[in-house]
């Protein structure tokens, strides 16, 4: 049920991309969003659990749009040196997503079951989608030809910068997907005490992601703040992971940052993928770079699992804290890349 989602996700993400480069961002953020209010609604009314799972796989990938839909706007919009700064705030909607879920989902299961969750998550769709639809504003953009998405996606470039990302991601899936678990079932958290701990997690990354944006303006490369985030998270995750037996004043603390930490980078990521295929293919760039992090949110999750039952949650979080590592030496080829001017 984790990959669920990400399974849609991977799937659609790229032709997204393709779809919102020719029809625009208005159109394709609302009848993502919209499409996937219905879903989850629906999803409430589930009767097995294949059932369940298929709707939100379908979900993931009708919602997907947001992710090409929103970035092409923000580099519509906004002029290179203000992109970093725009992204990071564009950004900071996962966190705020995460701690609205992390403060509402639980009682309102507790209040009426997860059928109740699920309408909310529709509703909360669909409201974005008419937000959305009534005031993101579309400039005139250049045309694209077939020929310009294809070279677009054999960019050496971005498949870097898409395979390093991939590797940072993994420990925001493992932190994002386990860490309540983790605080439930080993260090006897209540339900609402583990989500409030990811909820505050969620909170620090939010002004993270605004102040990477910014200092990626400020020296005017999205590279350098990118690889110095994979070595924080690694080092702060990795001692967690080493500190796991201290007591929760040591260890949970370490544990929110390396997960804010884990979801400070997004932003820089994704200015970096569009600023590499230029504003009309922007779209297909961002598709492309998130259906990369997408492929790591089907295979973390489960991949992570049985790693942790067949070893121990120590082993696990180390793994983990090491992919980020193993993204900022790949990335090593882009060096001090500027962002366009």
């Amino acid at each position: 049920m984790l990959a669920a989602q990400w399974v849609g996700l991977t799937l659609a993400l790229l032709p997204w991309g393709l779809v919102t480069d020719r029809i625009g961002e208005r159109r394709a953020l609302a009848i993502g969003l919209g499409g996937c209010g219905v879903l989850l609604a629906a999803m409430s009314q589930a009767d097995s659990a294949v059932g369940a799972g298929a709707l939100l796989a379908a979900a993931g990938g009708v919602g997907a749009s947001v992710q090409s839909a929103s970035g092409r706007a923000v580099m519509q919009w906004f002029a290179p040196g203000e992109r970093g700064l725009a992204f990071g705030v564009r950004q900071t909607a996962v966190p705020v997503g995460g701690v609205v879920g992390a403060l509402a989902l639980p009682r309102l299961v507790d209040a009426g079951g997860v059928e109740a969750a699920l309408l909310f998550l529709g509703a909360f769709c669909a409201a974005s989608a008419l937000a959305g639809y009534a005031v993101v504003r579309e400039l005139p953009s250049e045309g694209v030809e077939p020929e310009e998405v294809s070279r677009t996606l054999l960019d050496r470039q971005l498949w870097l910068l898409c395979g390093g990302s991939g590797l940072y991601v993994t420990a925001q899936m493992v932190l994002f997907s386990f860490l309540v678990l983790y605080l439930h079932d080993e260090r006897g958290f209540s339900a609402a005490g583990a989500a409030g701990v990811l909820a505050a997690a969620q909170v620090v990354a939010m002004f993270l992601r605004i102040g990477a944006g910014r200092w990626s303006d400020v020296v005017r490369s999205r590279i350098v703040p990118l690889r110095r985030i994979g070595l924080a998270t690694t080092a702060t995750f990795g001692a967690a992971a080493i500190l796991l037996g201290a007591a929760d004043a040591v260890v949970v603390p370490l544990l929110v940052v390396a997960t804010a930490l884990s979801a400070a980078w997004n932003g820089l990521s994704f200015v970096a993928a569009a600023e590499l295929a230029g504003t009309a293919r922007s779209g297909a760039a961002i598709g492309f770079q998130q259906t990369v992090l997408s492929v790591s949110g089907v295979v973390v999750p489960p991949l992570f699992a049985l790693v942790v039952g067949l070893s121990s949650w120590r082993v696990g979080f180390l793994a983990a804290a090491f992919a980020p590592l193993a993204g900022w030496a790949l990335l090593a080829p882009l060096g001090e890349r500027r962002g366009s001017r």
